[in-house]
């Protein structure tokens, strides 16, 4: 198995991300709870010599990483983009936290994943007033004519203080639903709403201020716009990318702790011009598995390719976990091309999202779509976590349960 661990060294330099020392009993985080879940885990695991290392690891010392990045909070168990989820994820010790950014009538920045999801994470449904504003608003399911239940609210329906309004919920939705409280009420069972009481909406300054209070890092998603942009005809693209950028100017916040991100690499680009500072550690979302022809495992169907990439300015990629792996002829998993092409190009690559799939017994789904054979049991987590760190060299993993990272990265040593 090829090791890019010199690499890895290396991206932690080109990423401005801190370069540290593994850590000593005396650097233990008594802030930092694990809960059972990582433990699980390792118990969880074929025999070897990577579960005997773990587990030599469950006494601690456990502490704060940026390898382990807090995806939307910690949404496995809480509301995502909360501050309930937020806080959670830099208890399990998440280094970075990430709040996707949009935007609401009155044009102020707000942590959602979508700009259209309110209908499945906040209860604006059950909101009568909020729910009439609503660009479709609830239409039940019709099992004779066999028409499912939809909805679809969106941030820019509503202003700021109708937003705030708000809770966030687990989520999720019911196709089948025939009323607004069923389709409200579909988590999944291996999820929870133990922790869903109550979700405290966050803006984007907000979001700045509470990971400031937290001594987490920053990593903003800059989220593809739902609506016809300019918005209302005069809020441009580069107004809405500029604003997330300046909202941390205006907190002071250096910007070597920030991480922006964006799936539309012309954002990144117009980062790299116009804001350079923040735009090193800017990061380049790639779902290109959505546009036709594309495959991660053949190079002559990336367009652009790595090193057009870098060119125009791209430090940072962060493809989706099964990008970065695959099998080799024993079932053993393994670095991918796309992995190997990105490192050579001098990328640094950060990855998601762990801990989104459920239990793994079946495969894992769309998360281990590459390594489909090696994935039998939940404890494939911790064996792909280390392919990742050590064969792959990621900087950051983005998980929905930041303990997970967290333990991986305090047993091997990784800040």
């Amino acid at each position: 198995m090829t090791s890019f661990r010199p690499l890895f060294v290396l991206s932690l330099v080109l990423a401005g991300l801190p370069l540290t020392l593994p850590a000593s009993a005396a650097e233990n985080d008594p802030a930092v709870q694990l809960g059972p879940r990582p433990f699980y885990l390792v118990d969880a695991m074929a025999p070897g010599a990577l579960k005997d290392k773990l587990e030599s690891c469950k006494t601690g010392p456990f502490y704060k990483s940026t390898f382990s990045i807090g995806h939307r909070g910690a949404p496995l168990q809480f509301p995502e983009h909360t501050r309930e989820s937020y806080v959670a994820a830099a208890r399990m010790g998440a280094g970075i936290v990430e709040c996707d950014v949009t935007f609401t009538k009155d044009r102020q920045l707000v942590c959602r994943h979508s700009q259209c999801d309110l209908h499945t994470t906040t209860d604006i449904l059950a909101h009568p007033d909020l729910a009439q504003k609503c660009t479709e608003p609830f239409t039940p399911a019709d099992a004779a004519s066999g028409k499912k239940a939809s909805a679809k609210c969106c941030t820019s329906d509503i202003t700021l203080a109708e937003f705030k309004t708000l809770s966030g919920k687990m989520d999720a939705s019911d196709p089948t639903a025939t009323t607004i409280a069923a389709y409200m009420a579909a988590t999944p069972k291996w999820r929870t709403d133990l922790y869903a009481t109550h979700g405290t909406l966050m803006t984007h300054a907000e979001s700045i201020a509470l990971f400031k209070s937290l001594g987490v890092g920053f990593t903003p998603e800059l989220k593809s716009p739902s609506v016809a942009m300019p918005f209302e005809g005069s809020y441009s693209q580069s107004d809405y990318a500029s604003q997330m950028i300046t909202d941390y100017s205006a907190a002071g916040i250096d910007p070597a702790q920030v991480h922006a991100q964006s799936f539309d690499e012309n954002d990144v680009y117009f980062w790299a011009e116009k804001f350079p500072d923040f735009a090193r550690n800017a990061v380049y979302l790639d779902d290109r598995d959505e546009t036709k022809g594309f495959s991660p495992m053949d190079p002559a169907s990336w367009s652009p390719t790595m090193e057009e990439l870098v060119a125009k300015g791209v430090k940072v990629i962060g493809p989706p976990l099964w990008y970065l792996v695959t099998l080799d002829a024993d079932n053993r998993i393994v670095p991918s091309v796309y992995a190997q092409r990105a490192r050579e190009a001098g990328l640094a690559i950060v990855t998601w999202s762990l801990e989104r799939s459920g239990p793994l017994a079946t495969g894992g789904g769309w998360y281990y779509s590459s390594i489909t054979k090696a994935v039998n049991s939940d404890g494939a987590m911790m064996t792909l976590l280390d392919v990742l760190a050590k064969d792959v060299g990621v900087i950051g993993v983005f998980s929905d349960w930041p303990a997970t990272t967290t333990y991986y990265a305090s047993c091997m040593g990784l800040k």
